[in-house]
């Protein structure tokens, strides 16, 4: 009798290990994605032992429900104790295993600023239904954004940035409805920005400098309401700049510096939400628009490093702030250095 409850005891606490732990599928898929990467300074891979991954495994969190692995966060630069002990910021080589994709549940995947990983973002990445945050900022990716990125209808934020990610954007990013963060700054990507940029209704945050996009800003970028910040500088975007863009409700920071973009400063700029404007190291050419007022509030104002003629505006001094302004190395005839048809004191004699 008392090993029959013995054995029925045994069976249940076996039971009940199973439960409270993450599905065995789970954990094997944790392991292959660790075999293909190696951390050799934090042993931040040291605590991922046991057979439940949902406990104490770092960087790994679980649905409290289910125990399906939710979360992958892996940091290389954090405020976590393992950093400040070691007194260093990480460094990971190796490749992110398509094994990551058997975790079907994940909602986040943050592996990011670890510096040498490389190879492909796997293109399986597309098939997890539930993902809302891609982060892989900071490290030696290279190859395409996957071209079924638009699958994932539940994206809110998608940071590539500081790669070396090629190519062109997929067609299909513009159908994530829910984006709200895209960050592809410092990478290779090049080609035409998508005509219908503007259907990311949702997004807040487009910063896309330091990469080889050329062709035109898209109008439909104006349709955006929600976008606050945009930045398209240190690429070869050229033509106009498209004058909806200063009718927008909450953009406030506009930088398209270093493009080969030319024409007039759209008039709308002058008086818009925007408050940072960086138009600096293009071709604009023609006067700067005399239309400043008490909508015009810049706390950083850079138009220098253009074709830019004519007087300062007088309206200028009606603005209700410039914190920052540069408007040298134009071809401006008012009072300002760095600009070859100046003249009065302390210049030539006009």
């Amino acid at each position: 009798m008392a090993l029959k409850l013995f054995i029925i005891a045994t069976v249940v606490l076996a039971g009940a290990v199973t439960v409270a732990s993450c599905p065995p599928t789970d954990r094997e898929a944790l392991l292959a994605f660790r075999s293909a990467l190696h951390e050799p300074y934090l042993g931040i891979f040291n605590s991922w032992s046991g057979y439940d991954c949902c406990h104490n495994w770092y960087g790994v969190s679980c649905d409290p429900e289910t125990r399906r692995v939710a979360d992958i966060n892996l940091r290389g630069e954090s405020e976590d104790p393992i950093f400040e002990r070691a007194g260093r910021t990480g460094y990971m080589t190796g490749t992110i295993s398509p094994a990551i994709c058997k975790l079907r549940r994940l909602s986040s995947i943050i592996i990011a600023d670890w510096k040498g990983i490389s190879g492909e973002i796997p293109t399986c990445i597309t098939s997890l239904p539930f993902l809302r945050i891609l982060d892989l900022i900071g490290n030696k990716l290279s190859g395409p954004i996957p071209a079924g990125i638009g699958r994932l209808q539940r994206l809110t934020v998608l940071n590539v940035a500081d790669n070396l990610i090629s190519a062109t954007i997929p067609s299909s990013l513009t159908r994530i409805s829910t984006l709200t963060h895209l960050d592809l700054r410092n990478n290779r990507i090049s080609g035409e920005l998508p005509r219908d940029f503007g259907r990311l209704g949702m997004l807040s945050r487009a910063l896309l400098s330091r990469n080889q996009f050329s062709g035109t800003i898209p109008s439909s970028i104006s349709n955006i309401y929600r976008l606050a910040d945009l930045d398209l500088s240190l690429n070869r975007l050229s033509g106009q700049i498209p004058a909806s863009l200063g009718k927008m409700a909450v953009l406030s920071t506009l930088n398209l510096d270093g493009n080969l973009i030319s024409g007039p400063i759209p008039i709308t700029l002058i008086n818009s939400a925007v408050s940072i404007l960086n138009l600096s190291r293009n071709a604009l050419d023609g006067e700067i628009p005399d239309a400043f007022g008490q909508g015009s509030y810049f706390t950083s104002l850079d138009l220098s490093y253009n074709k830019l003629r004519g007087p300062i505006p007088k309206s200028m001094a009606g603005a209700a702030y410039i914190g920052h302004l540069d408007l040298s190395h134009n071809h401006l005839s008012s009072s300002f250095v760095y600009n070859d048809c100046l003249c009065g004191k302390p210049l030539r004699a006009c």
